[in-house]
């Protein structure tokens, strides 16, 4: 009997929560097994099958076990799985990096979003030789504790006071993060010109989780961090190759000094990778930096060749023509048929996001920041995302994923099950 049939499926659930803290992974509940995905759908243990806005939280930009993508993982495979040395295949990853991603002129690789960013705020700091970290409130970047600084408060603080929003982390590091208010310029733009002495870099999603940047708001960062010598990091790993093929800072046409890329680089396989600024990422090389400057970063799975074929047969399929345009016709006919259907039916919510990225929010008036997020009614949500799944549907709590693998028949069948869950929010007692 092979892994995948050991357990019945309820004997499985039993198994999870027994060796699993809540049974899960700790991303979603752990009541929903997946046993398989194929292009825009993956079947759970018990044979259902969902029309997949997850995507794995975003990694699989063309569909799952694309049959290019398959094909080259399998032929490395054969030939082996990781060296720690350099290989062929990340060496040329990063080429088409650097050729695509509009601040990249060097790379370097990690296994996850959350390294990355870790990663490109120690590296400002050690450009800088400076301490503080300035993000932004509401923004994610992974789960080390600078990141974990107002990520999600559920006070949120006065500005720029930084509020934890995990226990385990020290006391100390609230002291060297700066929080500002996104999409506000004015203030960011104060905060920053204030602590120009002590900033060593400032840390932002372009598109913070759902919300797009106001016209003049990335530029005004931009702007004032050059005139102070400040790094900029735009955290792409979500939005890089999503929105184009050079990431967010070619759709909005503003260029950072570094930036951090994950997900669709790793083509579905644990890969990440911080970019940027020939002068700033010198301080990896120790022939460069000097030994009191060089900053080690060493990683058992860092570039390996099996996360590198992968990300190279996944950007080969997005560099096609045409790919892009697909992708953002999907989204755009997705965004545009919810907005209609929730108008029709009269509850409070408006739809947010970018085509390849977006979701409902529960609330009335513009949502700009974090603080206007908080207006949604998340109970509502919680009641819509469930609906949803019960008709087939698979997504995040806030996020819709969308890829070139959905098609028309993909779409009819999240705006019937989208339809369905409105009509019965609205007939609720």
């Amino acid at each position: 009997m092979d892994d995948v049939t050991r357990y019945a499926p309820a004997a499985l659930l039993d198994v999870a929560r027994r060796v699993l803290p809540a049974g899960s992974f700790g991303n979603l509940a752990g009541d929903i097994v997946i046993r398989e995905g194929r292009g825009g759908r993956v079947w759970d243990i018990h044979g259902k099958e969902y029309v997949d806005f997850i995507l794995g939280s975003g990694p699989m930009f063309v569909g799952h076990a694309h049959p290019e993508v398959v094909e080259a993982v399998r032929e490395q495979v054969g030939r082996g799985s990781t060296f720690f040395a350099n290989n062929e295949h990340g060496i040329r990853l990063a080429a088409e990096i650097v050729d695509a991603v509009p601040c990249a002129e060097q790379v370097r690789f990690v296994s996850s979003g959350t390294e990355a960013d870790a990663y490109a705020m120690r590296l400002a700091r050690a450009y800088r030789r400076r301490d503080k970290i300035m993000k932004f409130e509401g923004g994610f970047h992974g789960m080390s504790d600078a990141s974990l600084m107002s990520w999600a408060p559920a006070r949120p603080g006065n500005f720029p006071q930084a509020v934890p929003d995990s226990p385990g982390i020290p006391r100390c590091v609230q002291d060297d993060v700066l929080v500002a208010p996104f999409n506000d310029a004015e203030t960011a733009v104060g905060l920053i010109r204030e602590h120009r002495d002590v900033l060593a870099g400032v840390i932002i999603e372009p598109f913070q989780r759902l919300i797009p940047p106001r016209p003049g708001f990335l530029p005004a960062l931009r702007k004032v961090t050059a005139e102070h010598g400040i790094p900029l990091i735009f955290d792409e790993v979500v939005t890089g190759f999503r929105f184009a093929y050079g990431g967010a800072q070619a759709y909005y046409d503003v260029v950072p000094d570094l930036c951090t890329l994950g997900k669709i680089v790793g083509g579905g396989f644990p890969l990440a990778a911080i970019a940027g600024r020939e002068d700033i990422m010198a301080q990896f090389d120790r022939a460069r930096a000097g030994a009191e400057r060089f900053l080690p970063q060493i990683g058992t799975l860092s570039g390996n060749p099996v996360a590198a074929v992968a990300g190279l047969a996944t950007l080969a399929i997005l560099k096609r023509p045409g790919a892009y345009e697909q992708v953002f016709a999907t989204g755009r006919t997705l965004m545009d048929a919810l907005a209609k259907l929730l108008h029709e039916s009269g509850l409070p919510g408006q739809v947010i996001g970018e085509p390849p990225l977006f979701d409902v929010i529960f609330a009335i008036g513009d949502v700009t920041d974090y603080r206007s997020t908080r207006r949604g009614d998340s109970e509502m949500l919680r009641r819509f995302n469930a609906r949803l799944r019960e008709n087939g549907v698979l997504k995040g709590e806030t996020k819709c994923y969308v890829s070139l693998a959905h098609d028309a028949a993909d779409v009819d069948w999240m705006l019937a099950a989208c339809s369905k869950a409105l009509r019965a929010e609205r007939l609720a007692p």
